[in-house]
C-alpha cells in the first residue's frame, strides 16, 4: 500500500469512527471496495493506531495514569480498586457499557498524581477512597 492510500485510508477511518463512535465489519468492507485494499490490511492499520475501536465507547472512559511518577505515588492501588468496583480488568468494559477502564502510561501532569481521568475531565492526586467516590458520583 502506497503513503499517500494509507493517508486516505487513515483519514476514511477517522471519518466512519466519527460518525459511528467505532469502525464496524460493514464499514470495513465498503472501505474495503472503496480502496480495493484487503480487509485484513484495513484491520492492519488500523489496529496499529490506538484511536481506533471496533466496539461502541463506553458511557464513561476512566483512564489510569501508571507512569512512574504516578506508580510511585499509589496509581496501581487506585486501579485496583476501580478493577474491583467496576468487576472489569483493565482494558475492559462492563457488561452494560457503562464503563471503560483503561491504564495510560503519563498524562505529564506528574507533578499532581496519581491521576485518573474520567470522561475528559482529570482528577489529581487521586487516593482509592477519593476514586471510589468520584465513581460513585457517576454511578
Amino acid at each position: 500500500m502506497d503513503e499517500k492510500t494509507q493517508v486516505n485510508l487513515i483519514s476514511k477511518l477517522q471519518e466512519v469512527q466519527a460518525n459511528t463512535g467505532y469502525i464496524t465489519e460493514h464499514a470495513i468492507a465498503r472501505i474495503s471496495s472503496q480502496f480495493d485494499i484487503s480487509k485484513s490490511k484495513i484491520y492492519g492499520v488500523a489496529t496499529f493506531y490506538t484511536q481506533f475501536r471496533f466496539t461502541p465507547a463506553p458511557k464513561h472512559c476512566i483512564k489510569v495514569c501508571l507512569g512512574t511518577a504516578c506508580h510511585v505515588r499509589g496509581a496501581e492501588k487506585v486501579l485496583e480498586t476501580l478493577e474491583n468496583e467496576l468487576g472489569i480488568g483493565c482494558g475492559g468494559v462492563s457488561s452494560d457499557n457503562k464503563f471503560g477502564l483503561e491504564r495510560v502510561a503519563c498524562f505529564g501532569c506528574c507533578a499532581l498524581g496519581p491521576i485518573i481521568v474520567i470522561n475528559s475531565k482529570v482528577y489529581s492526586r487521586t487516593t482509592p477512597k477519593k476514586a471510589l467516590l468520584l465513581l460513585r458520583k457517576i454511578k
